[in-house]
């Protein structure tokens, strides 16, 4: 589901003439950044960073909440497993995958985030992010792992204690069903892959967080999803009309200019693969 953003947004005047209006777009490493400050400002968020467990799994949007949180840069290639990268799906080598990372009462723990996890309560949050997200909130989550990986591990403990998941993930990602595009996949279906063999694992209680969620919250603007795409470096854009208030939209306009221009970074080291395409694992 998608967070509610609606006691957050300030009322629009009456008439579309008397609103200010802006568009704007973000590439999806901006959109990164943009969601990243989204759901550091989450009420759920900033209460566990006082007292309680804060576990952000493996991912490249986490590792952008983890460079806002402690202000240090991430080897963002390098923390997650899976990636789609070099015009395939891919893995990073093992060896140099880093996280997940706990924090509890907003200091970075040693502790194990399985063991984290087992001592969840209620009021924890557990940050996941996604391959994919539809228009009625729900996520699918790419998995090489016969398990579910991250999402094998974590959801029945999440679900059954009713803590929060809290999926950080961008527009670029809509696709028009989780549940159907499911439906269709499994690891050790394919008879043909490009690259890493992998499933599609949805999850419909998670609380997603998109560039409209994060603008919603942090500005008050209402933002609609308008248009996606691009070329030449802007694949993936995502572009989104601002409205509200002067004030409101000129401050939702000005966070935008802040992301732009984020960085882009190196891929990892991948597994390697065999380049034509090849048979899945046995189904048997």
């Amino acid at each position: 589901m998608f967070y509610d953003t609606s006691s957050y947004k300030k009322p629009l005047a009456p008439v579309r003439d008397d609103r200010t209006h802006a568009i704007v777009m973000l590439v999806p490493r901006e959109s990164k950044r943009l969601i990243a400050k989204g759901v550091l400002a989450l009420p759920e968020v900033k209460r566990v960073l006082d007292n309680g467990y804060f576990v952000v799994s493996r991912g490249v949007t986490p590792a952008y909440i983890l460079e806002e949180l402690t202000g240090q840069q991430q080897d963002k290639a390098n923390c997650t497993a899976g990636i789609v990268t070099g015009n395939r799906l891919a893995s990073v080598l093992e060896e140099d995958r880093l996280g997940p990372w706990v924090f509890k009462d907003g200091k970075i723990s040693e502790e194990a985030a399985p063991q984290a996890l087992a001592n969840f309560r209620s009021r924890d949050v557990s940050v996941k992010g996604a391959n994919a997200v539809d228009p009625q909130g729900n996520i699918g989550v790419l998995a090489a792992d016969a398990a579910g990986g991250t999402v094998g591990g974590i959801w029945g403990t999440i679900t059954a204690r009713g803590a929060h998941w809290v999926a950080p993930v961008s527009l670029e990602r809509l696709i028009p069903s989780v549940i159907e595009a499911a439906q269709y996949c499994g690891n050790h279906l394919w008879d043909y892959t490009m690259g890493q063999a992998a499933g599609l694992m949805p999850v419909v209680n998670a609380k997603v967080v998109t560039e409209i969620q994060a603008l919603e919250l942090l500005t008050g603007v209402t933002a609609i999803h308008i248009a996606s795409g691009g070329v030449a470096g802007s694949e993936g854009a995502v572009v989104l009309a601002l409205t509200g208030e002067e004030s409101v939209v000129k401050k939702a306009f000005e966070l935008v200019e802040s992301v732009k221009g984020e960085e882009q970074f190196e891929p990892p080291r991948l597994v390697p693969y065999i380049r034509e395409p090849v048979t899945s694992p046995s189904r048997n």
